[in-house]
């Protein structure tokens, strides 16, 4: 299947990950079969998943990311939401960031970090779903001052070391730490 130009460019960023993460295969075949689908993926509307995009904000010194207390789900968690029509999830992540967090020195490193497919519970009159989250690594600059949104209870640097080793953070975030520790730090 041929699939649209604008669809083009994240199924070479999915490929591209596949090849440095080959233990990841099967994760990547499920976001590329996601990609695919004849329904629009990149909307909410598709009850059964669909793509979302997050940020593992790192600060400028390198040793801390800014974490949200999300509301809906309680847990501290990355910056991260829903596409919502926009197939340049790297563009998704760094607005959901600068919208979550109130950081407006930001840049967003546009090469896929990791990738995490998780089953969202039923809220209101929202049935659980799945979320296809592409993750990226979003810089913080000089200024690391936050404002806390509407969407969490609050914000807070946190070391990396401390969230990789930490068993009550959610699992994928201590993936995602323990990446960037042992060296997979995006270029800058």
């Amino acid at each position: 299947m041929s699939l649209p130009t604008d669809t083009a460019a994240l199924e070479r960023a999915l490929h591209r990950y596949g090849a440095h993460h080959p233990d990841e295969a099967a994760t990547v075949a499920q976001f590329l079969e996601l990609l695919e689908d004849p329904f629009d993926a990149f909307v909410r509307e598709r009850r059964e998943g669909h793509f979302t995009a997050s940020a593992f904000v790192v600060a400028r010194d390198g040793g801390r990311t800014l974490l949200t207390h999300h509301r809906k789900l309680g847990l501290w968690l990355q910056p991260g939401g829903h596409a919502d029509g926009d197939r340049d999830l790297s563009r998704v992540a760094l607005r959901e960031t600068q919208e979550e967090t109130g950081l407006r020195d930001v840049r967003v490193v546009p090469v896929i970090f990791d990738l995490d497919r998780h089953r969202i519970p039923g809220y209101g009159d929202v049935p659980a779903h799945w979320h296809y989250d592409v993750r990226y690594v979003v810089h913080a600059g000089a200024d690391e001052r936050f404002v806390v949104s509407d969407e969490s209870h609050a914000l807070a640097w946190v070391a990396i070391a401390d969230v990789a080793a930490d068993p009550t953070y959610d699992v994928s975030l201590r993936r995602m730490a323990r990446r960037w520790i042992e060296g997979s730090r995006q270029a800058c």
